[in-house]
């Protein structure tokens, strides 16, 4: 199969255009793309998860930012930073667990504040899309950066577990954990993927098997409750997984599953590794403790996919993500290396000035 590129989304034009994504939620059976022309199409499209992943919602926020004030640009000063408060503070509350969208809103607010009183609000408009799009083609080199350090893990020949989705579709191009995949394959070694379903959503099942598809790489996909006889059987030797926030000491929150696929790693003694940016850890936060854990509707597990499920009236907990402890973790592969051991010390040594 010929190995194609995933572009999941894109600006269109200068600072009077518009953010184009895949919508993520009708893959693999329908390809349509969404035109965001405000910022409540961008809120909306990551809220649902038509744009998902913690690097592409971090971009398609900063975008968003843009989107949110250009009505205010040809007003004064005082009415543009209230827009611009009023903008970032509403795509803050679009998803609670994913790092990178308050590390790009906090990029823009820095743009924006160093350019308060010295440059006009249209000034300040085209700055922060300029900033929008540096941190969009900064992420494509970070993925490429992982890839080329994880895919030093793998060994060829090796049956290789994921869960979620964290390829290119969830950041700008090649992803976190596909990335690891991808780089490896393309240096020539014979890899085969097998694909958590990742319920109750199915990304794994909807997104990476498509992706994996798209670039020729073998996958196989099993429900998320064989992925412990699925390496009992001997067909897994490492695990890779993304990540949307890692606390200071390495405990790492990552989509719904993931804990028990490093439980099962653990008791089968097989390298469970995490692939994600230097800007998906929170060294604000001491552990995974503090991580906030998004709890979604519960109809998605009542009624998945539009079909009832459940009788009325159940009582339904729905955690979109949970914390994978540090002691678990065999390396944190970031775009500067792989940090192993996964301590807070380890980390501070690698990520420098950040800690």
């Amino acid at each position: 199969m010929e190995s194609k590129n995933v572009e999941t989304l894109s600006w269109v034009g200068e600072a009077g255009g518009h953010l184009e994504l895949i919508d993520q939620t009708l893959l693999p059976t329908e390809f349509v793309t969404i035109k965001c022309g405000d910022v409540e199409t961008v809120w909306e499209a990551i809220k649902m998860l038509r744009v998902r992943g913690a690097p592409a919602i971090g971009i398609a926020a900063a975008y968003g930012v843009t989107l949110g004030v250009q009505s205010a640009a040809g007003g004064d000063e005082g009415t543009f930073f209230q827009r611009f408060e009023e903008v970032t503070e509403y795509l803050a509350g679009s998803r609670p667990t994913a790092v990178n969208l308050f590390w790009a809103l906090d990029r823009l607010k820095a743009k924006a504040a160093s350019m308060r009183g010295k440059a006009s609000p249209q000034e300040i408009v085209d700055a922060l899309l300029a900033e929008a799009r540096t941190i969009h083609e900064e992420d494509r080199q970070i993925c490429r950066d992982i890839g080329r350090h994880g895919a030093e893990l793998l060994s060829d020949g090796q049956g290789v577990l994921t869960h979620c989705n964290a390829g290119g579709l969830a950041t700008a191009d090649y992803g976190t954990a596909l990335a690891v995949f991808f780089s490896a394959f393309e240096s020539g070694k014979k890899i085969h993927v097998y694909a958590d379903e990742t319920r109750p959503l199915l990304q794994g099942a909807r997104l990476t098997t498509w992706e994996l598809q798209q670039r020729g790489i073998p996958v196989t996909l099993i429900c998320d409750s064989m992925a412990a006889q699925v390496m009992r059987e001997g067909r897994i030797q490492a695990v890779v997984t993304g990540a949307d926030r890692i606390a200071a000491n390495g405990d790492a929150a990552n989509k719904i599953g993931t804990y028990s696929v490093a439980l099962a790693a653990a008791a089968h003694k097989i390298p469970f590794y995490v692939a994600a940016p230097e800007s998906t850890f929170d060294l604000s936060l001491a552990s995974g403790d503090e991580i906030p854990i998004e709890e979604r509707d519960p109809r998605e597990i009542t009624h998945g996919f539009g079909r009832q499920t459940a009788p009325d009236g159940v009582d339904v907990y729905n955690p979109a993500f949970d914390v994978t402890p540090a002691g678990l973790i065999a390396g944190l592969i970031c775009e500067k290396g792989v940090i192993q051991p996964v301590t807070r010390e380890r980390i501070g040594e690698v990520l420098g000035s950040r800690s």
